[in-house]
């Protein structure tokens, strides 16, 4: 498309899958029923309890700088492991750091983003704009081996301002040293990505990879595909770097 110079990708479910979190966390289970005695099935179920209370009470905080990942894994193990009976600091520590090794190691692109970051034009400058603690999301992105592919990366924690904020935006357009009229967005919520992407002044791109019928009064992407491959015909025509 004429004049544009740069596509910004949420993270977390449009270019990472998260199809390996359930296996990380089985593993974990089992390394650290290894480790305390405890049944790998009760940890699992504890942790399932614990998981939804504690990500209300801190959700805020890691999207917005005010707690690290490390510190939310590790407070959700140590409430884990206390409800099975097991109360230690150093234990919960333990937990933790096996649960983001296993998580690190589980990490992989869908297969649509390999195929779209491999095909795109090297013309087009590209970022990343995603919600999430810095070490968490800085983490996933070396894991994923695909940092250093990216313009500019804008984590919610590191700036204090999280999607659908149009200051986030804003930084990666600064980033970019370009204007709204210049980039994209691309990712899979409409709330989160699209509104956002469209109060910023971006071109909103809805990723609807479940082809799932928005409800009224949605916010309206400017376009939608069902596969980052589908954006790939969108994508000519870019502009020249300057």
């Amino acid at each position: 498309m004429k004049g544009l110079r740069a596509v910004c990708f949420d993270l977390d479910d449009t270019l990472r899958d998260p199809i390996g979190a359930r296996e990380a966390l089985l593993r974990t289970c089992d390394r650290l029923g290894g480790l305390t005695g405890l049944d790998p099935a009760d940890l699992l179920a504890s942790n399932g309890e614990v998981w939804p209370r504690l990500w209300a009470d801190v959700e805020d905080a890691w999207t917005l700088g005010g707690m690290t990942g490390e510190a939310v894994t590790t407070e959700a193990w140590r409430r884990t492991l206390e409800s099975c009976g097991h109360e230690s600091a150093e234990t919960a520590h333990q937990a933790a750091a096996i649960h983001l090794q296993e998580i690190f190691s589980a990490q992989r692109l869908f297969d649509d983003a390999m195929v779209l970051l491999e095909a795109i034009d090297p013309g087009l400058r590209l970022a990343v704009i995603t919600n999430g603690a810095s070490d968490t999301q800085r983490a996933v992105l070396r894991a994923l081996g695909i940092q250093e592919r990216f313009d500019a990366v804008i984590v919610s924690g590191e700036v204090g301002v999280a999607k659908p904020e149009p200051r986030i935006f804003q930084h990666a357009l600064d980033a970019l040293g370009l204007s709204p009229g210049q980039a994209w967005h691309v990712g899979d919520t409409l709330r989160v990505d699209v509104a956002g992407a469209r109060a910023a002044g971006l071109t909103a791109v809805w990723l609807n990879r479940d082809r799932v019928t928005p409800k009224a009064l949605a916010p309206e992407p400017d376009i939608v595909v069902n596969s980052l491959v589908e954006l790939l015909p969108h994508l000519t025509d870019v502009s020249p770097s300057q």
